[in-house]
């Protein structure tokens, strides 16, 4: 007589899919945003960095698509398109400027996919608490892509700040030292 499977230690998977899903709808569209700044940011001192974080924000897509199909969730293609065609609308946002790119555009760019990137961040730390518990997450990925955001995010809150004192005038500092750490 066979053993009985042992259950899942994952409480509330419905929930963890349609979490998962909402984070790499996420992703897409942060990589949709990444790839039309790094258009607005060519030959600047912005676009090493700015093609680095593409290439990563890619990969840690790959590795949400893995782990969701480690978990044997499906990926929800229509919160795929919507975030893409989201991505789109956003550019239509007032900025002060009707016909071209407002400086101000910079600023809430570097703003948003700043504060995506902490979103993001927090998907993963969900992914390795999961992993504590249940094999099918490879922990130590998981732990490096949370090591990857922080560093994005360090350079996204300085950059954020360059950008903003260039906007706006002042003294932008790093960004640790106006959090006074």
């Amino acid at each position: 007589m066979p053993e009985p499977s042992s259950p899942s230690p994952l409480r509330n998977p419905d929930l963890l899919g349609i979490y998962c899903n909402d984070h790499l709808a996420a992703a897409t569209g942060g990589i949709e945003l990444v790839s039309r700044m790094l258009g607005q940011h060519r030959g600047t001192p912005h676009e090493g960095k700015l093609e680095e974080l593409l290439g990563e924000l890619r990969e840690e897509r790959s590795v949400l698509r893995s782990s969701m199909a480690a978990l044997g969730f499906p990926v929800r293609q229509y919160k795929q398109v919507a975030s893409w065609v989201g991505e789109k609308i956003a550019r239509l946002k007032l900025n002060g400027h009707l016909l071209s790119r407002s400086p101000l555009s910079d600023l809430v760019e570097f703003e948003f996919i700043a504060t995506a990137v902490l979103a993001k961040r927090c998907g993963f730390e969900t992914l390795r608490v999961i992993a504590a518990a249940d094999a099918r997450l490879d922990a130590a990925l998981l732990d490096r892509m949370i090591a990857q955001a922080d560093k994005q995010h360090n350079w996204l809150a300085d950059v954020r700040r360059e950008v903003a004192a260039r906007t706006f005038g002042g003294d932008p500092g790093p960004a640790a030292e106006a959090a006074g750490s």
